[in-house]
């Protein structure tokens, strides 16, 4: 028993934690329970998986969605007859006590050790990400790239959280608990000390079949016993099993029109079309993480070439993280990244900001040092860091000189440089593309060095949380924007520097946090929020932020409207309510204004947004949600009449709806299927223009092959209704295509396991637009109303 239990522990796992002979009687007789109370939480192991196993079997019901229901039956049908009986052997309910893969009651036999793995049905692989995503990601508005915070995320799956040493901040950055699930974990941990099993989770009062089915690909519980590791850094890299070596290939099968022959000079792709990825990581879980990432994009030179950095592949990154070595709770060489408060300095990390997690999301913990392992070439450190603790305060120290992307219009250099290219810069570059020989001309055109740290104080309760983060950032060369009005307070020069200090308390069910900073041109960034749980159905969360129009900070990523903290205020109120397991209704209220011209807006702005969104599970296999969005704001109205010039600069409110209606369902452990509507309209004085996608996904495992497919069919108006629906694809890899004109989209996507250490995938999506002779623009210009595009993917686990 843990020397920090305050009374005996529940035993959930019917077996001691490695504990041998006469200690081991002992220790069973004193963690029985004598109370009733613990009797519901003991036998919940077997009711857990007795209740799944009989209601995912429960038939979609009538009405709407029974095309779903016949399809489903189809399906099954067809299995059946082409497998027999073997198919859905392991589902025989007559092995479930015996089979551990498939309950997660089984307690291995008390002469043995405990084995903590999650079972196989919650493996990060199986874990259901296009639910996820749906929840904690923002509604996308503008074909951003997701993949950073995406690959954010996943680090919970490579690095699965240890709940023995979890701290709040910790619990937070999973963004899947609430404020009442962490407090009642951490109270839980306080009593009866260190978990002596993954399951033991089920006992927490909060913790409901739904949250616990969730987080599971996410945490893990290590033994308290094990002895601590004496064999030496290499020795223990030798011997680590969590090796990983990732190869992914991808390519447009038709000829877009940058790698087509010109003979009038007009610049074209210097390199083949396709794209390669290469990774490598060895880790191991609160002690190591080294790794190194290549990519080439399509259109790049694969090429060996110090003149223009390019070393073979067009982007290398690597990276080596040491945990808990003595007094220095984390060392970094190579590339990383910082995450400090609530992100208006060092934003670094997954920041979901608004959607239809409409509470968890609003807030931010201090994570520190992050390993860098994305394959954006902008917004990450190159240097060194460390974190140094002592007593209750963490010390981060970091600098960093890395080359970055960057351009000069012809216009600031007659104006500002007498046409010369010298030490100025007009634009920063963050597409990370080398394809042309303009763009091979920007590349590390620039160094960028960044210095600072961070001091962060704690309380013995983990309750309180004080920091303080400075940090400077230099240009070897000026940076001068082009002289439009939107730029006038934007920043200009060679360096900038930023103070702030943060905040975050909780007490009893509420969580306080904050954070406020200065930069060297004067503008302040705060950012101040509370979340509530008002009763176990009820949350609530309230956020104020109010960003200069000065104010600069290049890692900020705080939540906002816009995509950078600066020129903006707003009051954020959002709300969750769940009368019951099946019902749960999220809604968020969001109203901001921006005092100074922004691009395609040349006056000061406001505007607001709302969403709902009810879910409705019926059982384990059924989820069925509908969400409302709206949003109003201003922007530049120009009408056809182009020569009078006084509409060039009138703005007008725009308006914006999304609807969604949404059906997961899952028969069996084989077959999961999910079907979606998804409609937007969009008015700016003139007459209104509308879009929708219908959508509808088949996913089948049989264990070592599965199988993914989907059928999309699209028609909208305009661009402005462009239809966003995320799409499975290989493993780590993130895609949310935009579906906009009239066509449909299918893609087909198998991954086999060939072996116990060698994983396949390979998908294959195409798109077919009617009434289209080209697709794309530029030099990415498709001849056609058709686009194919194939992906490959090995992972070696070595």
């Amino acid at each position: 028993m843990s020397e920090q239990a305050g009374k005996p522990r529940k035993d959930l796992t019917s077996a001691p934690h490695s504990i041998s002979g006469q200690r081991q009687a002992e220790q069973r007789k004193k963690v029985r329970f004598q109370d009733d109370h613990f009797s519901r939480f003991h036998g919940y192991n077997e009711q857990f998986i007795s209740n799944y196993k009989e209601e995912r079997s429960t038939k979609i019901s009538l009405g709407i969605w029974v095309r779903v229901a016949l399809f489903v039956l189809i399906l099954l049908v067809l299995f059946s007859t082409i497998f027999g009986n073997t198919v859905f052997a392991q589902n025989d309910t007559t092995n479930i006590t015996n089979t551990q893969d498939t309950t997660i009651s089984y307690a291995p036999p008390i002469n043995k050790p405990i084995n903590f793995e999650v079972p196989k049905r919650y493996s990060a692989e199986k874990a259901d990400f296009d639910i996820l995503v749906q929840e904690l990601f923002p509604v996308p508005e503008d074909d951003v790239d997701y993949s950073d915070l995406y690959e954010s995320l996943f680090q919970f799956f490579i690095q699965p959280l240890d709940l023995n040493r979890a701290t709040r901040n910790d619990l937070i950055s999973t963004f899947l608990l609430s404020e009442r699930q962490i407090e009642d974990f951490l109270k839980h941990r306080k009593k009866y000390g260190r978990l002596l099993s993954i399951y033991e989770i089920q006992a927490i009062p909060s913790w409901d079949a739904n949250t616990i089915e969730r987080i599971l690909p996410f945490v893990t519980v290590t033994e308290s016993t094990l002895q601590q590791d004496n064999r030496n850094l290499f020795e223990r890299i030798l011997a680590e099993k969590n090796k990983t070596l990732l190869i992914r290939y991808s390519r447009t099968l038709e000829t877009q029109r940058g790698y087509t022959s010109d003979t009038t000079g007009a610049s074209r792709y210097l390199g083949s079309p396709d794209r390669i990825y290469t990774r490598m990581r060895i880790s191991h879980l609160n002690d190591f993480s080294i790794g190194f990432t290549l990519e080439k994009d399509a259109g790049e030179q694969f090429i060996w070439d110090e003149k223009t950095s390019r070393y073979g592949f067009d982007f290398i990154s690597a990276h080596a993280v040491l945990h808990n070595q003595g007094k220095f709770k984390t060392l970094a060489i190579g590339d990383y990244q910082l995450q400090f408060g609530q992100g208006l300095i060092m934003g670094a990390g997954f920041a979901a900001g608004k959607g239809s997690e409409t509470i968890n999301t609003v807030r931010r913990s201090t994570q520190g040092i992050r390993p860098y392992t994305s394959v954006l070439e902008t917004g990450f450190q190159r240097g060194t860091a460390a974190t140094y603790s002592t007593g209750q305060f963490d010390i981060t120290g970091y600098y960093s000189r890395v080359g970055e992307d960057g351009g000069a219009s012809r216009l600031a250099l007659d104006t500002l440089n007498d046409g010369q290219d010298g030490d100025l810069i007009s634009s920063l570059i963050a597409t990370g593309f080398h394809r042309t020989p303009n763009e091979i001309a920007k590349k590390d055109n620039f160094i960028r060095t960044d210095a600072g740290g961070n001091i962060t104080y704690r309380d013995k309760q983990n309750n309180l949380e004080l920091g303080a983060t400075l940090a400077y950032t230099n240009y070897d060369k000026t940076l001068q924007r082009n002289d439009r009005l939107y730029n006038r307070f934007e920043f200009n020069g060679k360096d900038n520097y930023n103070f702030g200090l943060n905040y975050s308390y909780a007490w009893r069910n509420m969580s306080f946090f904050g954070e406020a900073a200065r930069s060297k041109s004067g503008g302040m960034g705060i950012i101040s929020g509370v979340i509530l749980s008002l009763a176990r159905p009820l949350e609530m969360a309230m956020l104020f932020r109010k960003y200069d129009r000065d104010f600069h900070t290049f890692y900020g990523a705080a939540f906002g409207e816009g995509s950078r903290p600066i020129n903006e205020q707003g009051f954020y109120w959002g709300i969750k309510y769940s009368p019951s397991k099946k019902w749960q209704l999220a809604a968020y209220y969001d109203r901001f204004r921006f005092p100074w011209m922004r691009f395609l807006v040349d006056a000061p702005s406001e505007g607001h947004e709302y969403l709902a969104r009810l879910t409705y599970r019926p059982s384990r296999a059924i989820q069925l949600y509908g969400q409302f969005r709206q949003e109003v704001r201003e922007k530049n109205y120009r009408n056809e009449d182009d020569t009078n010039p006084s509409n060039f600069n009138k703005i007008t409110p725009y308006t914006r709806r999304n609807y969604q209606l949404n059906c997961d369902y899952k028969a069996e452990e084989i077959v999961s299927l999910r079907a979606r509507v998804q409609f937007s309209s969009y008015e700016h004085e003139a007459p209104k223009t509308q879009g929708y996608v219908l959508v509808q996904d088949v996913n089948l495992d049989f264990g070592k092959v599965r199988f993914s497919t989907r059928f999309a069919l699209f028609d909208t108006d305009d661009y402005e209704n462009r239809q966003y629906v995320y799409e499975k694809d290989v493993l780590y890899y993130f895609f949310i295509p935009a579906y906009y004109g009239r066509g449909f989209r299918n893609f087909y996507m198998i991954q086999i396991k060939a072996g116990k250490k060698i994983d396949i995938w390979a998908k294959w999506a195409y798109t077919k637009y009617r009434n289209q002779e080209t697709i794309g623009s530029g030099l990415e210009r498709i001849e056609g109303d058709l686009r194919n595009d194939i992906r490959i993917q090995m992972r070696i686990n070595f």
